[in-house]
């Protein structure tokens, strides 16, 4: 935390379609809400988050990741040992279908997907683990008032398939 007892978070918002496009009292419920995560989520350790369109999305995952389509969210972890997590991206255009799709709010799917991104910088790992990454996403996800989250989404598409 720094000298004012307030965590590193950061919100960058960079090429969001003016439809998506958020007021002051939603950037700072966003804030409030990524300070939380901060705090209760990563003790303290702080991140940054850019909140974007799916064509920087899309260029992200084929950059780093090697995968040309966009995503809902990603996660770039720093050095393991520091006080800053490392930096998350997230799609309000994917948010938004996503919002529609599952029957929430815009907002509640950027704070699903905000969880989501910080797990993984805190060092969880879905795709490896062993149900800690479910774990630990569907107590939060009860603790913060969240909607169904990523992982228990997913696992719902793969039994109906």
């Amino acid at each position: 935390m720094s000298s004012d007892g307030s965590t590193g978070v950061e919100l960058l918002f960079r090429g969001v379609p003016a439809w998506l496009r958020y007021s002051v009292e939603e950037k700072r419920g966003l804030k409030e809400f990524a300070r939380t995560l901060s705090v209760r989520v990563a003790g303290g350790r702080g991140f940054t988050c850019l909140l974007t369109n799916d064509a920087a999305l899309r260029d992200l995952n084929l950059r780093f990741l090697g995968h040309d389509y966009a995503t809902d969210v990603l996660s770039f972890p720093s050095h393991p040992t520091g006080l800053h997590l490392g930096e998350l991206a997230i799609s309000l255009e994917r948010a938004a279908t996503q919002a529609v799709e599952f029957g929430h709010s815009i907002a509640e799917e950027v704070h699903t997907l905000t969880l989501h991104g910080l797990l993984h910088l805190v060092g969880m790992d879905h795709e490896n683990d062993r149900g800690e990454m479910a774990s630990a996403e569907g107590k939060w996800r009860v603790e913060l008032g969240l909607p169904s989250t990523l992982i228990a989404r997913g696992s719902a598409q793969v039994s109906h398939r």
